[in-house]
């Protein structure tokens, strides 16, 4: 592998230590099974690379002042806080469900929010969705780091190195979640804490890095 999409890659995976993205990926893998954890969190990575691909695409070719960059950040940070507002206000309701029950001689525990348990493709497009968004607040280290390699041209090898790199911390993160889940959440009480905390940690994130 080239060191410039060495260096793509690597900076996929700090990137996504960032805590905007891994307080979005604990917002949607809270309740999740694995399989939807690993799709969800999948997709998240995938939208977030395109977006940062397209924005840096766009760079490439027009001037665009610091202060208009920074405008990524504070949609990125409106993401998060508008997730954190819906997951406290699914907790305030009384939406948040949990059903359990045994298939094959083992458990399953369910958890969704509101009367209907439907919601795979509204989870799936959502996830995609917001990881569009906060690529916005990406852009700004995408094109400092593109300075270094390749002229700063962007090609498809050195978005697929940084969404693979991005993903590998998401999925990481979401396996970390998925234990919470089988070890934590055993019950309705305690599913709405970890959402109620969860909520809150969006919220200080995301003021956080508005007023950062």
């Amino acid at each position: 592998m080239e060191l410039s999409l060495l260096v793509i890659f690597w900076y996929g995976i700090l990137h996504a230590f960032g805590p905007d993205h891994l307080t979005a990926i604990a917002d949607f893998s809270i309740g999740k099974n694995k399989r939807k954890t690993l799709f969800i969190t999948s997709l998240f990575a995938v939208g977030h690379g395109l977006s940062l691909f397209v924005f840096a695409k766009i760079l490439q070719h027009t001037h665009i002042s610091e202060e208009i960059l920074g405008y990524g950040d504070a949609i990125s940070a409106l993401v998060i806080i508008g997730m954190g507002l819906y997951l406290l206000f699914m907790v305030a309701s009384n939406c948040i469900q949990l059903r359990k029950h045994m298939h094959d001689g083992k458990e399953h525990i369910h958890i969704w929010f509101g009367k209907s348990h439907e919601h795979n493709a509204i989870e799936n497009s959502s996830s995609f969705s917001l990881g569009l968004l906060m690529g916005a607040g990406g852009v700004r280290g995408m094109l400092i780091t593109l300075g270094v390699v390749q002229g700063g041209v962007v090609d498809l090898s050195m978005v697929a190195l940084f969404t693979l790199g991005v993903m590998l911390v998401f999925i990481a993160f979401g396996m970390l979640m998925l234990y919470i889940n089988n070890s934590f959440l055993g019950n309705l009480k305690n599913v709405r804490r970890a959402f109620a905390t969860a909520g809150v940690i969006s919220l200080l994130v995301g003021t956080n890095i508005l007023l950062g």
